[in-house]
């Protein structure tokens, strides 16, 4: 375990490049000339296997498991009867069981992710087909086509717009799939293929051609051009639509198809599925190894002693024990290690894997029924998805988190604002106390406004109060709220609005202004209509000043129906205040005062200001604004030079808090999983500044920090030096292999914008307790667990809950996912799933300490119990000749197992009636509040019915194959029990009493498969504690110690030992 002493904090904005020098070309409505190219078709494939490689394939990552190796390797010493005693299906039986549940279990993994991608390639859209639409499958869609989509339609691959049914060819698109983000993006089609239109002749008579980078993984970047009729249009991102997202607030569209299923930028991001295995089964290998050498060593061992036994011994009894033709004492001792090999097998039992796997099963089904781990609002359970991941969730060291949909229910509240230096949305009490908000807060009564949002929720009674007032300053408050946005109107019934917003920021105050009297209706390209305290008013709209990373701030110029010119601007406090005009300076200082204080609560801000312009400077500056956007060379340049100019000698209205409600338990999670010794790294495509108030509102930041470092470089250069002060005070130069946790004197953040530094970085980040990474792709992060299963050697985890989330799900250790509003994706992805962020701490410090312990407890017995076993038939080995034989008989070993399992059959049943009586409900009622569940389960007859009918129906099968084999093939065995059976009912005449001899063989039981044969005859103690007579003329050599009338000790013969085997599998 790495231990980390510091509480610094990572803002990382990742954005790494993935580009290919390769390049694609294709052209409209040419299926011919596209297929030539033998491009990906748009059919897409998440399973494993197919009916061909499903059987090699998973015989083969089964058979990484060392111990499945080696009983294969021990079967094939079973079918050479020269040193097995034992028939080859005493092992091919447990290891096919084996073999076969964990093909059916992998098989039925994989038929559901053929059925999940069936569904999907099966999925209809409207396709161009020889001049007609034609209603195809997905996976028939090639490179090239053009196909029509309508609103709240999936994207069916990568495509170019070229035309669509909103005004300017604009469309309306959701990338929850890919980014995680609701909120709405806009794309535009060029001017001369929205021209097209609906009109489906020209369409299929459009013959352009596309030459473009070849498929990539990047979703923020395009580059391709569009020659039409001997002209050449650039292509950009802006253009492109991926799969994946969703058509929102557009009728219909059309669009030309780039990339099909495996080459889609979604597909590109979502990675591999790989064959994860945990930390225990790499255990039990490198055991499994260790116990093969002292297997070798002890086969070994008695091998010698067999060799130098049969050298010494072995000649004695040649003479009613024939050796074969060329057999020596080196050739037995050969054998037996190889009869010892067989013998000793239970030292590494295949029951081992299936007890294990049967563990695993039941540990999976206490977190499937964990009621407190079961979400009642979506009626959504815990699932184990895998069963052989349990014991790994024990051993966490760092999780990696979305944000968006995980952490966040993806909802913004409007809760807090300073309008004209005074604070609203605070509920204080008679005496000015402050009182909490909770659900039975007084909420504000919005029944006056017929057109407020019924879901909106206020508390502060003074805001609704002064809006009614008239007061000028909260009307130009709303009024700027209802203007200064891009979101975009739908109203399905009169009064029914529905806001489709690029940020849910935006839509939150948009819906804030609405239901505080200023309702956003409608807009056009160069209009907006609004509904101010119930009146209709409609504002010419005469520029929208954009927001981008660099501004951080939007800007919008109206006109009023009385003609009055206003810039309306709101944006981060800190670029707002650079632009305010000097009379603003005291409203200033105390907004600075509610902004810090909503930012200590990790409420997301911004400030508010207007401008009233002036006509002739107005039109002076719409032209250079005019110049400036139709400029080929540095047209972003111009246009920010010519926002700044008009940006200048703002008013202050105000500022807005939103909060980014988090799910519940979130904060005392993480505080939870933090005091675990767990790392917690966030990875979103959120911008900075979003992520930080997440990590503000999380716990994961604080203002009691040391320091704040902030690297804002754009290339790995000048991130590397900027970090090098603070690395260079830590930790020198060294760039070692493995990076491990140092301890950080105070607690410090550290924000960066720009490349990664792998190791470089990463040793820096060691030192954090929490990292957030912004602007990351969804392959950016896999690679960032990647980075960290290299360096660090630690078991990762990852949570999310879109598809945006499925590649780093693959790549992490343990995958886990989030049934949110993003659809299922994680989900079908992941190893564990459930419905709410807090259940994590649950899964891993209950569930996966309980499963480690329980499986550790396990291990540790079962091979404690299989050495036992073993070593009683190593040390017998000394006193029976090193002849391979049992020291236990299979029955005894047989009898120690039906104890155990009788026995703990009956104290489960002692404990369930223990647990379910009477006492244990009237000493703890609250815990054992199921009385007399068990007694009254087995009252009933119909349960004893079934448990004695499938009994009846396991056994019979097992019994009548067992009759019919003993009627239609005997054994020596059974044959020999029948003769005994026959002398036994006719009484044998008397006959003349001889002394009897002592014979110096004894037959081994295991040389007969475990059957019990006649060898009692021959094995029994009072035949050998007989004494010894001189047989001079059967043994006239001098040198037999049996001629001598020596005392003699009684063994067996390896040579003896094999011959009966052959005679056995005979």
């Amino acid at each position: 375990m790495f231990e980390c002493y510091a509480y610094t904090v990572f803002l990382i904005k990742w954005p790494l490049c993935f580009c290919s020098s390769a390049s694609l070309h294709l052209r409209a409505n040419d299926r011919e000339f596209n297929l030539s190219f033998k491009y990906a078709n748009n059919a897409i494939k998440t399973s494993k296997y197919n009916i061909f490689t499903f059987l090699p394939l998973n015989l083969f990552e089964q058979f990484q498991r060392l111990a499945n190796a080696y009983f294969v390797f021990l079967l094939i010493l079973q079918l050479i009867p020269a040193i097995s005693s034992l028939s080859w299906f005493t092992t091919v039986v447990p290891l096919l069981l084996v073999l076969c549940i964990t093909l059916v279990k992998d098989g039925s993994d994989d038929i559901n992710r053929h059925k999940n991608d069936r569904q999907v390639n099966n999925r209809k859209v409207d396709v161009l087909i020889d001049g007609q639409l034609k209603n195809e499958k997905w996976m028939n869609v090639q490179v090239g086509d053009i196909i029509k989509l309508e609103n709240n339609q999936f994207v069916t691959a990568d495509l170019l717009l070229l035309s669509s049914s909103e005004p300017l060819n604009l469309i309306y698109i959701e990338t929850a799939e890919l980014d995680g983000e609701t909120n709405l993006k806009v794309k535009q089609a060029l001017t001369i293929t929205g021209d097209l239109g609906d009109n489906i002749d020209r369409l299929a008579a459009f013959k352009g051609e596309v030459r473009c980078e070849a498929p990539n993984n990047r979703l923020d970047k395009f580059t391709g051009t569009l020659a039409v009729e001997g002209q050449t249009f650039a292509l950009d991102n802006e253009r492109i639509l991926l799969r994946g997202c969703t058509l929102r607030n557009t009728e219909w569209c059309f669009g030309l198809v780039l990339f099909g299923g495996p080459d889609t930028k979604l597909m590109q991001n979502s990675g591999k599925s790989v064959f994860k295995r945990t930390s225990i089964d790499h255990l039990m290998n490198v055991l499994v190894l260790i116990i093969f050498g002292l297997l070798a060593c002890m086969c070994t061992i008695l091998a010698i002693g067999n060799g130098i036994w049969e050298y010494q011994q072995g000649s004695s009894f040649t003479v009613f024990l024939p050796r074969q033709e060329g057999a020596d004492a080196a050739l037995s001792g050969f054998l037996t290690f190889w009869s010892y090999v067989i013998i000793l097998n239970t030292v590494v039992p295949i029951s081992l894997y299936v007890s294990v796997e049967i563990l695993r099963l039941g540990n999976s089904y206490y977190i499937d029924w964990d009621r407190k781990m079961y979400h009642t609002k979506s009626d959504t359970p815990a699932q184990a998805r895998t069963t052989t991941l349990n014991e790994e969730l024990g051993q966490i060291k760092y999780i990696f988190s979305d944000k968006t949909g995980t952490l966040t229910q993806n909802i913004m509240t409007f809760n807090r604002c300073s309008i004209n230096g005074k604070s609203y949305g605070e509920v204080v009490d008679f005496t000015g106390q402050r009182i909490e908000i909770t659900e039975k807060t007084e909420k504000v009564d919005f029944s006056w406004n017929s057109l407020a949002d019924p879901k909106f929720s206020f508390h502060d009674h003074a805001l609704v109060e002064a809006v009614k007032q008239g007061s000028t300053e909260v009307h130009a408050f709303f009024r700027l709220l209802a203007l200064c946005h891009t979101v975009m109107p739908e109203e399905k019934t009169v009064g029914n609005l529905y806001y489709q917003a690029q940020s849910p920021d935006e839509g939150a105050l948009v819906t804030a202004a609405r239901n505080f009297g200023f309702v956003f209706r409608s807009r056009t390209p160069e209009t907006i209509s609004v509904v101010e305290m119930g009146t209709n008013t409609t504002y010419e709209l005469l520029a929208v000043l954009d927001f981008n990373n660099v501004r951080k701030r939007m800007s919008v110029i109206v006109r009023s129906q009385e003609g009055r010119l206003t810039l309306y601007c709101k944006g981060a406090d800190t670029i707002i205040y650079e632009r305010l005009h000097p009379s603003c300076s005291k409203l200033m200082e105390v907004t600075t005062e509610h902004l810090n204080e909503y930012a200590g609560e990790g409420l997301r801000t911004l400030a508010l200001a207007y401008k009233d312009l002036d006509e002739a400077e107005f039109q002076a500056w719409r032209e250079r604004h005019h110049e400036a956007s139709t400029a080929l060379e540095e047209r972003e340049e111009k246009l920010d030079a010519i926002y700044e100019e008009i940006e200048t000698d703002l008013l202050l209205l105000g500022a807005t808090a939103v909060e980014d409600k988090l799910q519940d338990g979130v904060p005392q999670t993480i505080e939870q999983l933090s005091k675990a010794d767990i790392k917690i790294w966030v990875l979103t495509g959120d911008k900075q500044e979003t992520a930080e108030n997440i990590g503000y509102s999380c716990n994961m930041l604080r203002e009691e920090m040391t320091e704040v470092f902030v690297v804002a470089a754009d290339t790995a250069e000048g991130v590397r030096e900027e970090l090098a002060p603070f690395q260079k005070s830590r930790f020198g130069s060294k760039k070692p292999k493995l990076v491990l946790d140092e301890k950080a004197d105070g607690e410090f953040g550290l924000v960066i914008n720009g490349h990664s530094l792998v190791s470089n970085l990463l040793r820096t980040a060691c030192m954090c307790q929490t990292v957030i990474c912004c602007r990351v792709t969804p392959l950016q992060k896999a690679q960032v667990v990647e980075l960290v299963k290299k360096y660090k050697k630690a078991v990762t985890l990852a949570i999310g809950d879109g598809a945006n989330d499925v590649s780093m799900i693959k790549a992490a250790h343990i995958g886990v996912g989030i049934s949110g509003q993003e659809g299922m994706q994680a989900v079908l992805s992941s190893d564990y799933s459930f419905a709410q962020f807090r259940y994590l701490q649950r899964l891993l410090l209950v569930h996966g300490r309980w499963s480690y312990l329980r499986m550790c407890k396990f291990l540790r017995y079962f091979f404690y119990k299989n050495f036992s076993f073993t070593f009683i038939h190593f040390w017998y080995g000394f006193f029976c000749g090193f002849s391979a034989q049992l020291g236990l008989d299979t029955y005894y070993w047989t009898a120690v197992n039906h104890f155990f399992l009788w026995g703990s059959l009956s104290v489960y049943f002692a404990v369930s009636f223990t647990l379910y009586s009477n006492g244990m409900f009237l000493i703890f009622t609250s815990s054992f509040p199921f009385i007399g569940t068990a007694r009254n389960s087995l009252n009933q007859p119909n349960v004893w019915l079934t448990i004695f009918l499938t009994t009846i129906l396991c056994v019979l099968p097992v019994v009548a194959l067992r009759f019919l084999l003993i009627q239609l093939r005997p054994t020596i065995n059974d044959k020999v029990r029948y003769k005994v059976r026959q002398a036994k009912a006719v009484l044998p005449p008397p006959v003349r009493r001889f002394p009897r001899r002592r014979i110096s063989t004894r037959r081994s039981g295991y040389a007969f498969s475990h059957a019990r044969g006649y060898g009692d005859l021959v094995t029994s103690g009072r035949f050998l504690r007989r004494p010894v007579k001189s047989r001079p003329a059967l043994f006239p050599l001098a040198e037999s110690p049996i001629a001598e009338n020596s005392p003699q000790t009684y063994q067996i013969s390896s040579s003896f030992t094999h011959s009966k085997t052959k005679e056995t599998k005979e």
